[in-house]
């Protein structure tokens, strides 16, 4: 059966680094000790004023085929994650396409918020499956949120981040490599309770909506503390389940950069050792739908995965939205 699997992957990052040092600073008050002792979060990188969320996805792009040795004219399709996109239209994945030089390469987005790289992966796998023209897909998750954050609210401005993160997917019909299984999942109940509310058509951007700084994310109520844990412990074993094996043979596990300790709470409901999962959030901040995408290339770098390894990727974001996959390296 042709399915997909991952053929290279690479990230990209700003050169701005932030400290918390620096919000200790321009907040007035100790945030440092609370992020680095909750979140793990030591410094995050922020696009300049003249960078945005395109330059990011072309460099990761430029890496990820180099990893990959695919050239781009080989690229026959090309899915942006994102939810802090280039423009409102067109698709950030058009313009990319063209800086890319991908003449062969079809291109759109995807905004499913920080689970949309998963969204992502499973679009592409359906894609490759299904129609034998799509034999090489370029997918992105990227981040540029330092755009849309209020500079006074120590909620948000400590812990969102910019980068980019990109997989190239090939073919395979190979059993033993490649895609296995997902699930996506949405708890659009949730829809309200964080986000960026206005500036599209529900409220268009106007000059009372600047002064109120409705353009701008927004934690509107408080998520339940258990929520992530339970519902990445409940994915994978849902994807065990699926694929006939226990916890204990995943050989790697790659979350939602958001929290280290729903991230250690989850390992604790799989009996699982922390060896076996990869933070990043200590070096790059919150990336969204880049950071699960971040979390694997640095486990490559590092070889703490290898080939024929068995993966589990787990994320989650507004909306919500929850993406899970596997696949066997």
């Amino acid at each position: 059966m042709r399915k997909s699997k991952i053929l290279g992957s690479g990230i990209f990052v700003p050169k701005r680094t932030i400290s918390n040092q620096y919000f200790d600073e321009a907040l007035g008050e100790n945030v440092s000790d609370w992020l680095e002792n909750n979140a793990q979060i030591y410094q995050r990188h922020w696009c300049e004023e003249d960078e945005s969320v395109l330059d990011l996805c072309v460099q990761a792009s430029k890496t990820a085929l180099e990893n990959a040795a695919v050239s781009v004219e080989e690229i026959d399709l090309i899915i942006v994650a994102t939810d802090t996109p280039e423009y409102i239209s067109p698709s950030t994945s058009t313009k990319l396409q063209d800086l890319l030089q991908a003449k062969n390469a079809a291109a759109f987005d995807v905004n499913s918020a920080c689970a949309g790289f998963i969204t992502a992966l499973d679009i592409a796998n359906k894609y490759i499956a299904s129609d034998k023209k799509y034999n090489k897909v370029l997918v992105l998750g990227a981040y540029a949120m330092s755009k849309y954050l209020n500079k006074t609210d120590k909620k948000t401005v400590t812990l969102f981040a910019d980068g980019a993160g990109a997989f190239i997917m090939g073919h395979t019909t190979d059993e033993n490599e490649g895609y296995l299984t997902s699930n996506l999942i949405s708890h659009g109940q949730y829809a309200d309770w964080m986000g960026i509310y206005a500036g599209a058509s529900h409220q268009p951007t106007t000059r009372e909506v600047i002064e109120n700084g409705d353009h701008q994310l927004k934690f509107i109520k408080r998520f339940p503390g258990d929520l992530n844990h339970t519902m990445w412990a409940k994915m994978a074993r849902d994807l065990c389940e699926e694929i006939n094996i226990s916890p204990s043979e995943v050989d790697h596990y790659f979350f939602t950069q958001l929290n280290i300790n729903s991230i250690i709470e989850t390992m604790k409901l799989l009996d699982q050792p922390m060896e076996k999962t990869t933070t990043v959030m200590h070096q790059n901040g919150y990336t969204g739908s880049a950071c699960i995408p971040m979390a694997f290339d640095e486990a490559i770098q590092k070889k703490k995965v290898k080939k024929g390894d068995l993966v589990f990727l787990i994320g989650s974001g507004g909306g919500l939205t929850f993406g899970s996959i596997a696949y066997q390296l």
